[in-house]
Formats: C-alpha cells, structure tokens, sequence
C-alpha cells in the first residue's frame, strides 16, 4: 500500500479503502454476527472458523477424536468466542498498520496522490474527505486535506511522465500522511477497540447463559428456588416423652477397670489423663460426637459391648445429637454408665446442678441399662 519507486506517487485511495472501507464493512458483518449470534441456524455459520475446525477434527487419528468427543462446548458460546476473537486480530492488524504507516513516512519521502477511474471532481472528493475527517476535524484540523491540495494531488495517467503541476508541488504532496494517520487511529482502530469491548461485553453475558444449559443446572435452580423443603430420617424416631418423676439409676463408685471407656467431645489424650485421675484402667479408649463423623460414630457402636463407661461435659447440656448416639449406643451394650465430670481445675468434680440437667434429660428415655455417675448427695440437701 505504501510502496513508492521515485516515479509514481502513492494512491491514497489503495489505503483508504484498507483503513476505511474495509474495517466498516468487517464491523457491519460483526454487528450483524452478534445479533444473529444466539440463533443455531446463522446464515454465516459456514464463515465461522469453529465450523470449519470442527471439519478438520474429523481427519485426526480415532484416539483423539474419541477424546474430543467428550468435550463440548455451547453453541452460543462458540458463536461468540469466535467474534470476540476475530475484533482482536482486526485490531492488531490496524494496530500494525498505522505502525507501518508512521514508519515508511519517517523513513522516507512519500509522494501521495489520488486516482480514480470513475469521473469524480476535486471539488466531490473534497467534500467526501471532509465528512470521513468530521471526528476529528475541530481538534486535529491539519489533519483535513485541503481543496487545493486535492486538486494538487490528482494523478491521471497519461503516459509515463508526471504533470508538471505536480512536481512544482511535489513538496505539500507528503501532507496527505495526516489524513491517513487519523484515518487509521479513528476508523480502523478506535471503532475496532468498540466493537471487542462489544464483543468481550457479549462473550461475558453468553458465558452466564451457558451455565443454564450445563446438565442439571435447571434442576438445581429449580430446588434453590423452591420455597418447600422436605426432610426424611433413615429410622423412625423415637416419640418425645416428657420428664417423669421416675429416677435415673446412679452409682457413686466406680470400678477400678473397664473394657471399653468413651468420651463425647473428648479427645483421646485427655481421656488419658481422666482416667489417671480417676484411678481407673481401660483398654480402649475411644472419642466419639464432636468432630467425629456418623460413621466413625457408627465403627465405635458396632464394637460396643458389655459395660461401657462414658464421660461427658457436665457444663455442656445434651443435645439431639448426643440423645441419638445414646439410643444408638445402648442398643448394642448391656450397662452404660454416664459420667458427667467438671473442668481440670475443678478436680473434674461436677457441679451438682449441671448433673441434674443430665439425670433430667436421662431420666425422659427410660432406659433401665442407662446409670448415672453422681455423688452421693449430703441428707442436709435431701431433706
């Protein structure tokens, strides 16, 4: 477009229909792709390069093509990736060429004219170039090729020699790089960085879409918006009973050994040290509730039996959770024995009215192999 051998001048008019022509004509099919973008059936579906690559997948070996079969990928979003990309190479590519319009005119001395078969006047052209130049004609006005250089600048040919016009003038014809500069900056890149932030714009909004079409997607959107919420249990529960006067079996004494030893919420280590305070040996230590899970919970019950010992927070009231894993546990044991215990610094010794809490909610189960461990309350108190 810029080449220039010393004895004809450069046709503007090669440049402006690359800078000028072709960018609005790729923009317009761009504008018209992504309206017609979200349809399946697009006229210019053939044009999409994603059609065509999809063609040149089939001649790849079985193997691969029997991995891509499990890659798909949305139609919308397909349609606009490729749009999306297709404004980014536009604009490198008039990003490249005002560079190399910049770069010739600084390194050489360009002679430009224009020329043109059909029968257009100076005084036509110049009023043509006036409206392609209005958006930067009030803040760049030397950038607006003038009438006279125009008529200057028109090259017909006749015969191999230039007008004498033309090289009296020789020197204002390199003006014309001002033109064509903005010509670039404004049509051919300005325009084109619209139309991709258009198309990220669009990509962005048909990746929100997309998430709808994804297997199951309207399924969960549909249960996330329903307002009703159903709940089942894997066993039947156990109906509430409410406290009796009936009393929880209690022991003040224990054995100095037991087999099997559990604490609810309780780690391991410190059941070490409870049962060293407590004077009492056991072969299995287990922690069951806290952060347990319900299978691990589940491991511990299946190898319960005999005579269990569990300690529990005398602070912490029973939950569901524990009244579960009770009813659980002494399915499978023949005696369990609860023991609520205080802190460390309080000897383990349980305040008296945080193991009533216990033999109250305890007591609502009556279950005959359930046995609380309590102290023996004074006479002065029972009376």
């Amino acid at each position: 477009l810029l080449s220039y051998n010393g004895h004809e001048p450069v046709n503007v008019v090669y440049f402006m229909a690359m800078v000028i022509l072709l960018p609005l004509v790729t923009m317009l099919l761009a504008l018209f792709s992504m309206f017609r973008a979200n349809s399946a059936k697009s006229v210019l579906v053939h044009l999409s390069p994603s059609y065509w690559m999809e063609k040149i997948l089939q001649f790849l070996p079985f193997g691969l093509q029997k991995k891509l079969e499990h890659f798909q990928m949305n139609p919308l979003l397909a349609n606009w990736i490729v749009i999306r990309r297709s404004q980014l190479i536009a604009l490198f590519f008039s990003l490249g060429l005002f560079v190399a319009l910049i770069s010739v005119v600084a390194t050489k001395d360009i002679a430009f004219a224009w020329s043109t078969t059909l029968q257009i006047s100076a005084e036509s052209f110049y009023h043509f170039l006036s409206i392609l130049s209005t958006p930067w004609s009030g803040w760049v006005p030397s950038a607006v090729p003038s009438q006279e250089l125009i008529a200057q600048s028109q090259y017909f040919r006749l015969g191999d020699r230039l007008s004498e016009e033309m090289i009296t003038h020789a020197s204002k014809l390199g003006e014309w790089w001002k033109f064509l500069a903005m010509s670039t900056l404004f049509y051919a890149v300005f325009l084109r960085l619209l139309m991709y932030v258009l198309a990220s714009s669009g990509l962005k909004k048909a990746l929100e879409k997309s998430f709808l079409t994804l297997d199951g997607a309207s399924r969960l959107l549909r249960e996330m918006n329903d307002p009703i919420i159903s709940t089942s249990a894997p066993m039947e529960e156990t109906e509430f009973v409410s406290f009796s006067n009936s009393a929880v079996p209690t022991i003040q004494r224990l054995e100095s050994a037991y087999t099997l030893v559990q604490g609810w919420a309780i780690p391991k280590e410190q059941l070490i040290v409870i049962n060293d305070a407590m004077g009492i040996a056991s072969d299995a230590l287990y922690e069951v509730g806290g952060g347990n899970t319900l299978a691990e919970d589940d491991t511990v019950i299946h190898n319960s039996k005999g005579t269990v010992l569990l300690y529990v927070k005398a602070w912490e009231p029973p939950t569901m959770d524990f009244m579960d894993y009770l009813e659980a546990l002494v399915a499978k044991v023949d005696k369990l024995i609860i023991y609520p215990i205080g802190t460390q610094e309080e000897g383990y010794k349980a305040r008296p009215k945080f193991v009533d809490i216990w033999e109250r909610k305890i007591a609502a189960l009556e279950e005959e192999k359930i046995w609380l461990k309590r102290a023996q309350k004074s006479k002065k108190k029972e009376a």
